[in-house]
């Protein structure tokens, strides 16, 4: 039941398996439990029917009290260690999850981010691990945990009557199988509606990026009614979903209460044939309540398995894609770069083909050529921020393809086109470039680069804080 197309699905990791089979443990004890309580309200009410068609003694009221006690007590036990096994497990899971998740990112090569733009990862890291986070904790012990409680009560009902128990029973695998039949549906709503939603965070974004040179060019009217058309777009996926779903969540709800009523019309029918008495009715709506009440949830949480199934795709997509990885050791001879017979191509577009030079250590080696001739992506390579298709690229002899990235670029020191800052101080962005650098050894580097004259004008000097991507800073000084 829970094997590896199973964690596979739900994107659960190997503690994520051993939280579901606790919360699933948990959930058949607290049916079961539960369902005892039923059975002491049996016996009170079979006590009662004595007194009336027998005038037999009122039930004594002590043992009545104590195994109320009893239930009350270990309902309590039962319902704390569901809770913990179903919501505080997972929930530190989920930590876990989204810092497993960053980890993963962070060794990824920049090709892959390059596949994908911010608000898809931002949506992956957040909305898609908030939805199995709900499926997690809420849906998977509970529902797994309903399926064998009721298996092991309708084991226990069609022993005693197979009548009255198919009569109870009909209703859950018709309900079940109407929904089981409506996943696929679900499953591509799901994707629709997901893709709408990150155009929206994308036009969200893009705007918010641009603002400035929206309003410069008078355009904000256009980019408002494109923003709105995403929205609408993407509220209109959201209600057929919905809406496709509710449908059948709703009629299965509807098959389930049929059962309640074939329960009554077959016991009836029994009783005036003289089969069972009143008491074995009575029974059976009692474990009904029971088979029901935990289903009447997993009705509506199914469809939300079936629907998280496409955010776990997309989580399991980033634990899959291949990292750049090598030796934590690098001791080069020299730091000369060189490429040897090296090609390279952005998906289909190849920028680069069988280059070969060397760049000498202590020289200025500069690549010269039009826009668009590779020049900054050699540089990217150089860094092992992307890998190359083929050839070879050597830093001191040693092949930068058999060393760990992060070992790498300890060597390295860049600047690149772009300019991104963090919404941090001055101070820190510096300290970016090495990690662990002391305050004397930012002042100095800032004094190198000249940069101390104006950052000393700044309102609290280094420990200005410069807003996102520099904005409080002016386009120089970025």
């Amino acid at each position: 039941m829970f094997g590896k197309e199973f964690q596979h699905k739900y994107a659960l990791t190997d503690q994520g398996i051993k939280n579901t089979k606790k919360g699933t443990f948990w959930t058949v004890i607290v049916n079961l439990v539960v369902l005892g309580g039923m059975g002491i309200l049996y016996l009170l009410m079979d006590g009662y029917m004595n007194t009336l068609t027998e005038g037999a003694p009122l039930p004594a009221a002590m043992p009545f009290l104590l195994l109320l006690l009893v239930f009350v007590l270990l309902s309590f036990v039962t319902h704390l260690q569901q809770y913990t096994a179903t919501y505080g497990l997972v929930y530190r899971e989920v930590k876990d999850v989204r810092i497993s998740l960053a980890e993963r990112l962070r060794k990824l090569p920049l090709g892959y981010f390059g596949k994908r733009d911010l608000a898809d990862l931002t949506e992956t890291l957040m909305g898609d691990t908030n939805r199995l986070e709900h499926v997690w904790s809420h849906c998977l012990g509970y529902l797994y945990g309903s399926y064998i409680s009721t298996a092991i009560t309708a084991a226990g009902m069609f022993l005693y009557n197979w009548r009255m128990a198919l009569a109870c029973l009909w209703a859950v695998p018709v309900a079940f199988a109407l929904l089981f039949g409506s996943r696929e549906l679900a499953k591509r709503h799901s994707g629709i509606t997901k893709a709408a939603a990150i155009q929206v965070s994308d036009g969200i974004q893009e705007t918010l990026e641009n603002i400035r040179e929206i309003r410069a060019t008078n355009q904000e009217g256009r980019f408002l009614k494109i923003l709105d058309d995403k929205i609408d777009y993407h509220e209109k996926t959201m209600l057929r979903g919905e809406l496709s779903t509710g449908i059948f969540v709703n009629a299965a709800s509807v098959i389930m209460r049929l059962g309640a009523a074939t329960t009554i019309l077959t016991g009836t029918s029994l009783i005036l044939s003289g089969q069972i008495d009143f008491m074995v009715l009575f029974m059976f709506l009692l474990a009904i309540t029971r088979i029901y009440a935990p289903f009447d949830q997993a009705l509506a949480l199914i469809t939300e398995m079936f629907i998280s199934q496409v955010s776990a795709a997309r989580l399991t997509e980033i634990h899959d894609a291949k990292t750049a990885e090598g030796a934590d050791a690098f001791a080069p001879a020299g730091h000369d770069i060189a490429f040897e017979n090296v090609s390279f191509s952005y998906d289909d577009e190849q920028v680069l083909h069988g280059v070969s030079f060397t760049a000498k250590e202590g020289e200025v080696t500069a690549l010269v050529g039009p826009s668009g001739s590779g020049k900054s992506t050699c540089a990217r390579l150089a860094a092992r921020l992307f890998d190359i298709s083929e050839g070879s690229i050597r830093v001191g002899g040693t092949d930068i393809s058999t060393v760990d990235p992060e070992v790498l670029l300890t060597d390295y020191s860049m600047v690149f086109q772009d300019v991104v800052l963090f919404d941090d101080t001055v101070m820190e962005n510096i300290r970016l470039g090495r990690h662990g650098a002391t305050d004397g050894e930012v002042l100095a580097a800032a004094a190198a680069a000249n940069c101390d004259e104006f950052v000393e004008k700044l309102p609290q000097g280094y420990a200005t804080p410069i807003g996102e991507n520099g904005a409080k800073l002016s386009g120089g000084e970025r």
